[in-house]
């Protein structure tokens, strides 16, 4: 059975579907995974169709984009024909992020480092601990050189918000990887970019062992 996470946040702007897009292509190097997209803009399934035209360069990942009353189904049939399977959510707490977060075995919410993104994600993880779910914060778009993201990290201290150590820097590499239907990972290996997607792919392992 594949390990199932989910990536959500109910504040738009917060990088969920880029985040979603780099795991599945960082996962893919060497294992079945498959990429759902249960959010209504469905931008994945641009990036998807992108990806298409760049398999000598991208590993193979299985798409779909059912939601809904299906939802669930899709999920289970994902779930026993791949390894990993990650879940792009919808950007607000409906009945299709309940569903992809009741399905999860990990939880991750993109936060950049400004309280809006951190108050925001805190009735995502309320929701992921109602399901029983585990649930972990990640730094997304961390700018080189901010005191806001020192501020933002001892407020998850002080709060004991869970988080996981492994912050995304804020850089172009990720949105021109994207529009080619790619994870840094693959469109730029050896960058510093790849090195900190790496590094949370790590500590993913290491949470879900």
């Amino acid at each position: 059975m594949a390990l199932v996470i989910t990536v959500a946040q109910q504040k738009g702007g917060a990088g969920k579907t880029t985040l979603a897009a780099n795991l599945a292509a960082g996962f893919a190097a060497g294992r079945r995974v498959a990429l759902l997209d249960t959010d209504p803009q469905r931008t994945l399934r641009r990036w998807h169709d992108l990806r298409q035209a760049n398999l000598e360069q991208a590993a193979a990942l299985t798409f779909s984009d059912l939601s809904g009353w299906r939802l669930d189904r899709e999920l289970e049939r994902l779930r026993a024909e791949h390894d990993v399977v990650v879940v792009d959510s919808p950007p607000q707490i409906d009945t299709d992020a309940k569903l992809a977060i009741r399905g999860a075995d990990l939880v991750l919410v993109p936060v950049q480092p400004s309280p809006p993104d951190l108050w925001a994600a805190e009735g995502t993880l309320d929701l992921a601990a109602g399901e029983g779910r585990t649930a972990r914060l990640v730094l997304n778009r961390v700018p080189a050189q901010s005191r806001l993201r020192s501020d933002v990290e001892a407020d998850i201290g002080a709060r004991r918000l869970p988080l996981l150590a492994a912050p995304l820097g804020n850089r172009a590499a990720f949105a021109t990887a994207f529009a080619r239907g790619m994870g840094v990972t693959e469109a730029a290996p050896r960058s510093l970019t790849a090195a900190e997607l790496r590094a949370l792919l790590d500590a993913i392992g290491k949470e879900t062992a």
